[in-house]
């Protein structure tokens, strides 16, 4: 039986005095840390991952066995409470810590130690207190994914996450391209995690959801005055200072603010509607949209030049169809999350229901597969998905009676690559040879459709 001692707790006024919670094993390894401020990690040069199994004196240049506050409780067995401490971090900077430590027993043996703190910084660090994260999340930064959040065991998406990983090094434009669901603010937000400006905001937008007349004011803020009703607010911009601004459906903006938006990139300055002037920005703009970027500017739904300047790093990610290997292992990934998330506890999917999601041609993509199973958490009578618990229109999706049946011998990736080479197949002699029309049936890009003809001699 773990137990903390209530008699402990009676030491002190309250714990929401603290801001911080850390908790170490017996030997002093850190296996839980929940920060308040990131800013303490910039000064650390570490990250939230960083923490975890590194003993708590690794951090700081002065703290030893003999005066660390963890160490000295689990030594004792004795909690340690309301103490002041100046801890000198690895590059010279300081931090004060006001905390109350406490032992973790079991059985009257000591496995570990819980620790309540708050930061202070002195006088010349001041300026680490600008940004105070108050959301409670493990990025506390507006964000909520990482790029341990996209799975996949397909070569292609494996490539991207390395893709990820080089591009978050700099603070280039990134232009994402994607069908609905496939993960593109996933990404963006990874980008943003592992970049050096992962303890500053992450600003998210989606153009299209905004009616035009208000686009302009939430993206460049107001002066008092400008207008009737208006005042002096931030607009996401500025709000995104030091950080990632992400513009979903980018191609929703009209023609007038794309020149706007180009001048604000290319000049990294912006004026609020109203304003007189200038405001220096230092962000990082990633952008992204559904619809092929080659076809926007040429059909003039997106300007040429701030095309180049939004795509200097373009990535392209790819539908659910062409990374249909990645099925199961979306499947187990959402199964594990929901019985979770559902207290439920589902053990299997029907050899049926893995068909069914295997014939299915996924117009929503990713996040159209994490509803289904969602919806089969919400009907199940068993420890087993069946095809009764799946949406109707993946249980009685039937393709063209011309497409053939897959022929169940060889390696599954064997029996997946014959039957999408038969889907291509049909859908091109019913667009009667068109690539782009074929691409649009399928949901692919017109490379995409290229690759795939080329990978299955179909030209």
């Amino acid at each position: 039986m773990v137990n903390f001692k209530v008699k402990q707790f009676e030491q002190f006024d309250q714990l929401s005095k603290f801001d911080n919670v850390l908790i170490a094993d017996q030997n002093g390894d850190i296996i839980f840390y929940d920060l308040a401020d990131l800013n303490v990690l910039k000064q650390l040069d570490s990250r939230p991952e960083d923490f975890l199994g590194k003993n708590v004196t690794t951090f700081y240049k002065n703290l030893t066995n003999e005066n660390s506050t963890v160490m000295r409780v689990l030594a004792s067995g004795d909690p340690l409470c309301n103490i002041e401490q100046e801890m000198v971090t690895t590059n010279g900077s300081v931090i004060k810590s006001f905390s109350s430590t406490f032992p973790i027993k079991e059985n009257d043996a000591i496995i570990g130690a819980i620790e309540f703190s708050k930061h202070f910084y002195p006088k010349e660090d001041i300026h680490y207190l600008d940004h105070y994260a108050s959301h409670k999340i493990y990025r506390k930064n507006n964000t909520i994914y990482t790029i341990d959040d996209i799975i996949t065991a397909h070569p292609l998406m494996e490539a991207i996450k390395e893709r990820i990983e080089k591009v978050a090094r700099t603070s280039s434009t990134v232009l994402i391209f994607g069908k609905t669901g496939t993960g593109k603010e996933v990404v963006a937000q990874a980008i943003h995690n592992l970049s050096d400006r992962y303890n500053k905001p992450f600003i998210s937008l989606n153009c299209g959801a905004i009616p035009e007349s208000l686009l302009e004011s939430t993206l460049f803020g107001t002066t008092k005055g400008s207008f009737t009703g208006a005042q002096d607010m931030p607009g996401l911009f500025e709000q995104a200072e030091g950080g990632t601004l992400f513009l979903d459906e980018i191609n929703s903006l009209n023609y007038y603010l794309q020149v706007k938006l180009l001048k604000a990139i290319e000049e990294k300055t912006i004026r609020r509607i109203g304003g007189k002037k200038n405001i220096s920005l230092d962000i990082r703009v990633i952008s992204a949209t559904n619809e092929d970027p080659d076809t926007l500017v040429e059909e003039k739904k997106l300007r040429e030049d701030l095309f180049y300047r939004l795509g200097v790093v373009q990535i392209n990610l790819p539908t659910l169809l062409e990374r249909k290997d990645d099925i199961e292992v979306l499947l187990k990934f959402y199964i594990d999350f929901y019985n979770r998330h559902m207290n439920m506890t589902i053990h299997a999917v029907d050899d049926e229901v893995l068909a069914s999601f295997y014939r299915y041609h996924w117009p929503g993509n990713v996040r159209e597969l994490k509803n289904a199973v969602e919806t089969a958490y919400n009907h199940v009578s068993s420890t087993v998905i069946t095809l009764e618990d799946i949406p109707d229109r993946i249980r009685n999706n039937q393709k063209s009676t011309r497409v053939s049946q897959p022929t169940l011998t060889g390696t599954l990736k064997e029996c997946v690559d014959r039957y999408e080479k038969d889907i291509i197949e049909n859908e091109l002699e019913k667009a009667n040879g068109v690539i782009a029309e074929t691409a649009r049936r399928l949901g692919l890009s017109k490379q995409s459709l290229k690759y795939k003809l080329e990978k299955y001699r179909m030209r």
